[in-house]
């Protein structure tokens, strides 16, 4: 199949979408594309769901009643079986190199086939991005550039652009030190934080695709609850687990090295996750919207409350 066998279709705005129109998730298997799968079946939506292969991940949503197509985002070929019969599509995967490459090939085939709203995952920071400003992540600069191409493209966009998440920085790169030392220890020096629960990142883009219509073209910058230090966060921490937890402020230079040693990261995660780092030191993340409850209706979760969900997780070992 070329591109150039179907027109574009006029978008259908009139009063909203159906029930019965399919909508496409990609990176299905994450943290924020499976919590929108779940959202969306959980009101009755017909959801196609987009993994890399077949695991325990793509059966539990199987299991709740999501289509699965399997494949490459940066394979054309895939593309078009998963984006085929679909009137909305929610674009996100990991951090990666091909993140341009993938989001160039989804576009193109999502205005072949004429998609009538394309929810795309961002990050707050390429608001302060420009022709003339960037930072030194290499994943902020390919989020940049894509944003650049959708708005080329004349797709039906809609962009949600989250700050920092909880999931990350909070609890996978976090919890061990919390669990077996009771200490929170990363290098954000004195930086004010507003981390957001990737699940209302996910509510948020569920309700975006759930009626899309009056969200075309709009830009959604998402924070959590609150912005504050890492000691105020660490008094949340100590709040949410019945014990003291501290926070303590690490060189940036041997945190990098040891996650760098851990084996954890690819480079490019590595590099991404140090700049947000750095940038979190000179208040780059110091922000603070309404727009998780102006857009779902229901206010982000507090860190108290994420921690709460999670406390097994910070459970200190025999």
């Amino acid at each position: 199949m070329c591109l150039e066998e179907r027109s574009f279709r006029p978008h259908r705005f009139n009063g909203g979408y159906e029930m019965s129109d399919r909508i496409l998730v990609t990176g299905a298997a994450g943290d924020v594309g499976s919590a929108v799968c779940d959202r969306l079946l959980e009101r009755g939506f017909k959801v196609r769901a987009m993994v890399r292969g077949e695991d325990e991940r793509s059966a539990r949503l199987a299991a709740r009643g999501a289509e699965i197509a399997t494949g490459d985002l940066r394979d054309l070929h895939a593309a078009h079986r998963a984006i085929e019969g679909c009137d909305r599509i929610y674009f996100g995967m990991s951090v990666s190199p091909a993140y341009l490459e993938a989001t160039i090939n989804v576009a193109a085939v999502a205005k072949h086939h004429g998609v009538g709203a394309f929810v795309n995952i961002s990050q707050m920071t390429v608001s302060q991005m420009g022709i003339t400003s960037t930072t030194d992540s290499p994943q902020q600069k390919l989020h940049w550039l894509a944003e650049q191409a959708l708005a080329w493209s004349g797709l039906p966009v809609v962009t949600i652009r989250a700050t920092a998440f909880l999931d990350t920085f909070f609890l996978k790169l976090s919890m061990r030190s919390i669990r077996e030392h009771q200490e929170m220890r990363l290098p954000f020096g004195t930086g004010k934080i507003s981390p957001i629960a990737s699940g209302d990142v996910a509510r948020v883009a569920a309700s975006v695709l759930e009626a899309p219509a009056d969200h075309i073209g709009k830009v959604y910058e998402l924070t959590g609850l609150r912005s504050q230090g890492m000691h105020d966060i660490a008094g949340e921490f100590s709040q949410a687990l019945g014990r003291k937890i501290t926070y303590v402020d690490v060189p940036w230079e041997p945190w990098r090295q040891a996650l760098e040693d851990s084996g954890m990261l690819t480079p490019h995660v590595l590099s991404h996750l140090g700049t947000m780092a750095l940038l979190i030191q000179q208040d780059r993340y110091d922000r603070l919207t309404n727009d998780v409850e102006r857009v779902s209706g229901t206010p982000p979760l507090g860190v108290v409350d994420f921690v709460r969900r999670h406390a097994d997780a910070y459970r200190p070992t025999a």
